[in-house]
């Protein structure tokens, strides 16, 4: 999705500009999806994923070659797209989100994207959609970018049903900037502070924090 504001606003604009021009750029697929989204949702323009992020979620999807991937947080379907590409042929994305508005739009895109008979979606409260999974239910690779003060809870439902050395990669971490704040002043931020020291500090997982859009961080379960 071409940007004037990219999302790193940590970096210089003058780097982020860099990056941006030397990363393959979306196809016109693509580009289509994020400018009808910007059309039909342009109080929610952030929402979506950045280019240079979705390329990397293919990327990796491509790398890991995961059977059975899970997306919390859909919205318009930019990210489930790029992650639905990467898999293998056998692969399938569950993608979990609480809006028929704005999934009808993914729903479109996926069939343009010939990728609709690789993609399930379930609608509804994504927390409640995760415990009423039944236990054999597991996945190779995560993807949460929903709402923030269920950080802690998708992250605790997930990761007993990930397979050992799979990975979980959660967006939003560094909150635009927002995260070094010594007394946060929303709730979110709250949240997402302890999110973050509850991550590293798990002694389940190795992770790593990327400076990729608003920042990513890459989740592996130990074996």
């Amino acid at each position: 999705m071409a940007r004037s504001d990219p999302k790193s606003t940590y970096l210089d604009p003058a780097i982020s500009r860099y990056l941006l021009e030397h990363t393959s750029p979306p196809d016109p697929l693509l580009e289509e999806l994020a400018e009808e989204t910007r059309r039909v949702a342009p109080e929610w323009t952030s929402m979506p994923i950045d280019p240079d992020q979705g390329l990397f979620l293919t990327l990796l999807t491509q790398m890991l070659r995961p059977k059975r991937a899970l997306e919390v947080g859909t919205f318009t379907g930019y990210s489930s797209i790029c992650f639905a590409r990467g898999l293998p042929p056998d692969g399938t994305l569950l993608c979990l989100d609480v809006s028929e508005e704005w999934t009808a739009v993914a729903r479109k895109y996926w069939e343009k994207a010939g990728l609709a008979h690789q993609i399930e979606l379930r609608l509804g409260p994504a927390l409640d959609t995760l415990r009423s999974m039944p236990a054999e239910e597991t996945f190779d690779l995560a993807f949460i970018d929903a709402d923030k003060g269920n950080y802690p809870n998708y992250y605790q439902e997930i990761l007993p049903r990930l397979h050992p050395g799979g990975v979980i990669l959660v967006d939003n971490v560094l909150w635009s900037g927002r995260i070094l704040q010594e007394e946060p002043d929303n709730p979110s931020t709250v949240v997402m502070k302890a999110f973050n020291d509850m991550v590293v500090a798990d002694a389940r997982v190795t992770s790593i924090m990327l400076p990729i859009a608003d920042g990513l961080t890459l989740i592996r379960k130990n074996p």
